[in-house]
């Protein structure tokens, strides 16, 4: 009887808007499966539940600025005057049932959502799934993340307390060291004169109107473009450009991803009954004449804290105009740098390597030690400014001085990121020699052979065909014509000329450097291309032990994961 309901509901259905093929042609969608692809679902779970329970916030909070006296349920600020927003607050917190635990679910969704954010970008730029055709996908990624920072600071001060007040105190002193239309930006924004009573109403507007809609309409192009290019996968068996190995939406995927969900709601409600986040009523309505020791932004402003108190003082002061660098640079310079120089990486590093192929198989972060060592440095940048965005906390439990820490996140945060990119290369590069040896010898199993002569030898096995696919080196970028090179009628190859060529040679040879293959004459050394910087054909090497042969004789074959440089993510079979 039901199955008779569902057919005639579904045909029904089909008979109007022709949809059942479409149906069949997503539930037959194959995912790749891998831990790290968590790493996005976690995001866009917790922008789900921020939808739902700031949903029930808006029904109780008041974004008004107009003075009242507080008579609530918490009697320590019994006749306290405040603004209305931080006393709708305390009224959530207190007298609304279940209004505490849903905006500790907000506001721990918010922070699990960010660092969600960081950690799926993280995983892309190490892997190399940026690479064509996902420019574009990437490029959306970044401006998410801003988004998601500007939603989150605008969050945490709609309550109006004395923590909130000073993040906003910041955001003002920030707008006006902007050369010129700073200040003009500022009054814009607060209608006036800090604190004013228009900025409360503006940022409500913001956090749950504006912003949301823009992350959510980035996030629906997002998942479509990932729909339409395919999903990226790790190395592994079967892998390949032309293909994707993994389970079909229905039923697997879908059963996965929304049990997934609710472990992750499940997550944050835990979280929100054991663990306090921003118990606003300890720290009291905003003032401008007072501030709360030892406050601190959420993690993922820290950094920007951390640059506004290493900075050292600097200040021009030019044809009656301000311009002070102590404010402007740290506030905008280091995560502007960051967030532009991952823009444009993917064109970078194309230009540099010349690899215009698409890739649909990911790269092991040890593969492309350069990449993984760049990414290593800027996380190194980043944790020094956001440790020192707690530096009167270290200093007060470590019992230092305050500007001792200071002196020290100066000199780190130019020394540690070169530290981390040499440490990080260079444990990059010995991991391929491991692999090469495993790839070459086999796996050691600890059984010990004497041979006839006398001599000791220990019995090796080869490695599956699995780790074999997942260890062996991925297909290298065509290399580039050496600078200044010319065919056979004296024209030079597009690109090597002059000083760019030589720069760009150089750059190539850092970049691509890796642990050559066996019988490999090396590929950083600009010669591997023709004229046309078409790839010239070469042998893949990928040893695979002969499994522990008396005279050691090995047994070569070829590796797995070879790319084709015409293959088209979008014409790929589903397998």
């Amino acid at each position: 009887m039901a199955n008779r309901a569902l057919d005639g509901v579904g045909g029904f259905l089909d008979d109007r808007f022709r949809g059942a093929k479409s149906f069949r042609t997503l539930f037959k969608k194959i995912f790749p499966d891998h831990w790290t692809f968590l790493l996005g679902e976690i995001a866009l779970y917790c922008f789900i539940i921020l939808l739902l329970t700031g949903t029930f916030l808006t029904f109780f909070f008041q974004p008004s600025m107009t003075d009242v006296i507080y008579h609530g349920s918490y009697t320590h600020l019994d006749g306290i005057r405040m603004s209305e927003a931080y006393a709708s607050t305390l009224n959530i917190s207190f007298d609304v049932r279940g209004g505490l635990l849903m905006r500790q679910i907000h506001h721990w969704a918010a922070d699990l959502f960010m660092a969600a954010i960081f950690a799926h970008m993280l995983r892309i730029f190490f892997t190399g799934a940026y690479r064509k055709p996902r420019e574009v996908n990437w490029l959306i990624g970044i401006v998410l993340l801003t988004l998601g920072m500007l939603e989150g600071l605008f969050g945490y001060s709609l309550p109006d307390d004395l923590l909130s007040g000073a993040g906003l105190r910041i955001l003002e002193g920030v707008m006006q060291s902007i050369p010129i239309v700073g200040t003009y930006l500022a009054f814009f924004l607060f209608g006036g004169a800090f604190p004013g009573h228009l900025i409360i109403p503006r940022l409500y507007i913001l956090h749950v109107l504006l912003i949301p809609g823009l992350i959510l309409a980035l996030i629906t192009a997002h998942l479509f473009i990932m729909f339409h290019q395919k999903h990226t996968q790790m190395p592994g068996k079967g892998r390949t450009d032309k293909n994707v190995v993994g389970a079909p939406l229905y039923p697997y995927f879908m059963a996965k991803t929304g049990a997934f969900f609710f472990f992750t709601f499940a997550a944050l409600a835990l979280a929100s009954t054991f663990a306090q986040i921003n118990p606003v009523w300890l720290y009291g309505p905003y003032t401008p004449v007072a501030m709360s020791a030892g406050s601190q932004p959420d993690f993922y402003m820290g950094m920007l804290e951390g640059a506004l108190r290493v900075m050292v003082p600097w200040e021009w002061n030019v044809a009656g105009h301000t311009f002070s660098f102590n404010v402007f640079l740290p506030a905008l310079l280091p995560l502007g740098i960051i967030f532009t120089a991952a823009a444009l990486w993917p064109f970078i590093e194309q230009w540099i390597t010349g690899d215009k192929r698409e890739h649909h198989v990911n790269d092991r972060p040890r593969n492309a030690p350069t990449r993984t060592a760049l990414g290593m440095a800027v996380i190194t940048f980043y944790g020094v400014l956001w440790l020192e965005g707690a530096n009167d906390i270290i200093a007060d439990h470590l019992n230092i001085a305050l500007y001792t820490t200071t002196r020290i996140a100066q000199v780190s945060m130019f020394v540690a990121p070169v530290l981390a990119y040499i440490i990080t290369k260079r444990i990059c590069l010995g991991l391929q020699r491991k692999d090469l040896h495993l790839l070459e010898h086999g796996v050691e199993t600890g059984i010990i052979r004497q041979m006839p002569s006398g001599e000791f030898i220990e019995i090796t096995r080869p490695v599956s065909e699995e780790e074999q696919a997942k260890l062996a080196f991925p297909a290298r970028p065509p290399g580039l014509p050496a600078p200044d090179s010319a065919d056979e009628n004296g024209i030079p190859a597009p690109g090597t000329r002059g000083a760019i060529g030589k720069v760009r040679a150089r750059l190539n040879t850092i970049l691509t450097e890796s642990v050559e293959l066996p019988g490999s004459n090396g590929h950083t050394n600009g010669h591997g291309a023709d004229g046309s910087g078409q790839a010239q054909d070469e042998p893949e090497h990928a040893a695979v032990p002969a499994g522990g042969v008396p005279d050691g004789s090995q047994e070569i074959a070829p590796g797995a994961g070879q790319a084709d440089s015409g293959s088209s993510g979008d014409d790929a079979p589903d397998q």
